[in-house]
């Protein structure tokens, strides 16, 4: 066999971040050495290190001690400052922002004790301007100067909320209050963002920084090349198989692509995909990965707290939605395969089936022993440490990818980057959600949604999805998550009577789709600069391919029974019905159905046989009744008197013009 495409080497890419010169490199793997130790004495309750983790705020703090004052080191101050040494001033901010979050892990006990979130001395007052300002910073530097921004301006907005116009009027408090209650009220920083990393993201973050050093990515892409790199538009699937495991594991789109993107974009080069087409392929398939369970990223665990529910349930309801969404894409690959006659990779360059599953059969294991946990034993906080644990020390015994010293150091610099990063982006927007909180203004943004939909379920859900397209843009999926949880969805399950786990997917899904829709597209601006093609077209290519991710959120929100909210018998009507209609979308999106063979066997008839088989195909998978003013039955009849002539012509067109139909 020759040289299996995964063999190539490529460094690990973290944007903006400094390279540490020295000694420094040490600080993050320390930080987040002391804080698994601190996580698991706290999760598991061994109260060996009682010292921070016997009372629950108080672990709040550390974790937030432990990494924020990172962000001063590992990211620079701006795009001018060096990124091989730490300035005497990043140094200063690294102290003084350690001296201040070490301030309120020692006072955690008095402030709960003494109501310090109401009334608290001066120097606690002084104190937690300081960490208000230092939160601010670090998420200008960790997250970007647009969420900085927001979050800045949101922050100060409750000094002068009775200042403003009518519809943004709130509750003013003074400076004094606004920083006391932003620094230590459980509303603040310390909100149920920083609550939810610190009781479940910390160890699923481990988990998936384990599996990609110990080689899991690797196996991932190996065993995607190994079962579809032969079939046609082979590379294009292994993008689609690859990445949606790889996106499950860590969370974060760019990464996703510059992880697989460097492998499989030039895989689909090679067979005949063109620049954009492949770059979109990989940025569609890398925003669907972080959509899929059991692993989804931050933002998943965030939602759990905010519903009060266990994360299995939301993994569980995010089951359907995310196979959907890859069925349209593959079916989309497949049939643009089959319309361009592109065949896959020689059988001799791809690698053995069984020598992947020999080398890597205990990552599969793992993930098995995690979703057990998860949804049988219902033990998300602990699952991923257990599942951490197996997979390290299956992988010192096996010879293939035993780690060094080197490796361990590398773990735990990559986890402490990480863990930094998403602290930064938690931290602020806890100060967002603390303003929306302190002055009232979450529930008049609600009813004032409420009130200009005019009561319309269908008119608030389209408003809810263009203000979470906006402030995906402009946000981390995280942030834009969180935001609209606390302003948005009581507007959608409060004034349209809708289910909240599907409200609360529905944003998910809607903050998602900036990565792939122009003129952002940041998923697709990164797969462009890896294909080496144009940003704009790329962003259009991905639009196109990732076209049944706009629609699949009004599915579940408008009939739960999609995310397994309902009796057995409507959810599989309502999931096969769903499954139908996007493999009609997908194929006439690419004019090629499944079956029928080309769409454009005749010229004539071409657009009107795929526009009625894409609008037939919307109408069979939307469900009826409720705020569709027609029942199942009803829309089912007019998809088949649409979808039937439709594939006939189509059929009948292709038997006519045997010669041309695979053009």
């Amino acid at each position: 066999m020759t040289q299996s495409p995964t063999d190539e080497k490529k460094p690990e890419n973290i944007s903006g971040v400094r390279d540490l010169p020295g000694l420094w490199p040490w600080l993050p793997r320390l930080a987040t050495l002391a804080l698994t130790l601190f996580t698991i004495d706290y999760l598991f309750n061994l109260q060996l290190i009682n010292l921070v983790t016997q009372v629950e705020s108080q672990f709040f703090y550390m974790v937030v001690a432990l990494m924020l004052p990172l962000v001063f080191v590992l990211w620079p101050m701006n795009r001018f400052a060096s990124r091989h040494k730490v300035p005497w001033y990043d140094i200063l901010l690294f102290l003084a922002a350690a001296g201040i979050c070490g301030f309120f892990v020692y006072n955690a006990e008095q402030i709960l004790d003494r109501g310090w979130e109401y009334a608290a001395p001066d120097y606690a007052v002084t104190m937690s301007f300081l960490f208000w300002a230092v939160v601010v910073e670090a998420i200008r530097r960790a997250g970007g100067l647009p969420i900085a921004v927001i979050v800045g301006l949101a922050s100060i907005y409750p000094i002068f909320a009775d200042k403003v116009p009518g519809p943004i009027q709130g509750f003013p408090s003074t400076p004094d209050q606004t920083a006391i209650y932003l620094a230590m009220s459980r509303e603040g920083i310390m909100g149920i963002p920083l609550q939810a990393f610190a009781n479940l993201v910390i160890g699923f973050l481990l988990f998936g920084v384990a599996l990609q050093k110990t080689g899991g990515g690797k196996f991932f892409i190996n065993l995607a090349f190994a079962l579809l790199g032969h079939v046609r538009g082979g590379p294009a699937k292994v993008a689609v198989f690859s990445s949606g495991l790889m996106g499950s594991m860590s969370g974060s789109v760019i990464t996703n692509v510059m992880t697989t993107g460097v492998l499989s974009i030039p895989a689909m080069r090679r067979v005949g995909f063109g620049k954009s087409y492949a770059a979109g392929v990989e940025a569609c398939a890398s925003t669907g990965g972080v959509l899929m369970p059991p692993v989804m990223g931050a933002t998943a665990f965030i939602m759990a707290a905010f519903l009060n529910i266990p994360y299995g349930t939301i993994a569980l309801a995010a089951v359907v939605p995310s196979v959907l969404y890859f069925l349209g894409l593959f079916i989309q690959i497949d049939a643009y395969a089959a319309r361009h006659d592109l065949k896959g990779l020689p059988a001799a360059e791809l690698p053995s089936l069984r020598q992947t599953l020999k080398e890597g059969w205990y990552f599969i294991f793992v993930f098995v022993l995690l979703i057990w946990m998860l949804f049988f034993l219902r033990r998300e906080a602990t699952a991923p440490f257990f599942a951490t644990a197996l997979l390290l020390i299956i992988n010192q015994v096996l010879p293939y990818q035993r780690w060094g010293w080197q490796d361990v150091k590398e773990f735990f610099g990559g986890a402490g980057k990480l863990f930094a990063e998403l602290i930064a982006i938690l931290a602020g927007v806890g100060l967002l959600v603390g303003a929306l909180s302190v002055t009232g203004l979450s529930g008049t943004i609600a009813n004032d949604l409420i009130y200009l939909a005019g009561g319309n379920t269908l008119v608030l859900l389209m408003m809810g999805a263009v203000t979470s397209f906006i402030l995906g843009i402009g946000m981390t999926v995280t942030a834009a998550y969180i935001f609209l949880a606390v302003a948005l969805a009581p507007a959608l399950i409060n004034g349209g009577g809708m289910d909240p786990l599907a409200v609360h997917l529905f944003i998910l899904y809607w903050g998602m789709l900036s990565f792939i829709t122009p003129p952002v597209a940041l998923g697709a601006f990164a797969a462009a600069t890896v294909a080496g093609s144009r940003a704009m077209e790329t962003g259009f290519q991905a639009m196109r391919l990732g076209s049944v991710i706009y629609f699949i959120p009004f599915l579940f929100v408008l009939n739960p029974a999609l995310i397994f909210q309902g009796s057995w018998n409507e959810i599989l009507v309502v999931i096969l019905q769903a499954l139908a209609g996007v493999i009609l979308i997908a194929g006439s999106m690419q004019g090629w159905i499944l079956g029928v063979g080309s769409l454009a066997a005749s010229r004539v008839m071409q657009w009107p046989i795929r526009g009625a088989l894409i609008i037939g195909g919307l109408l069979l998978a939307i469900p009826g009744g409720g705020p569709v003013p027609l029942t199942n039955l009803q829309l089912s009849l007019i998809s088949g008197l649409l979808i039937i002539p439709a594939l006939v012509l189509a059929w009948t067109a292709q038997r006519r013009q045997p010669v041309t139909a695979g053009r």
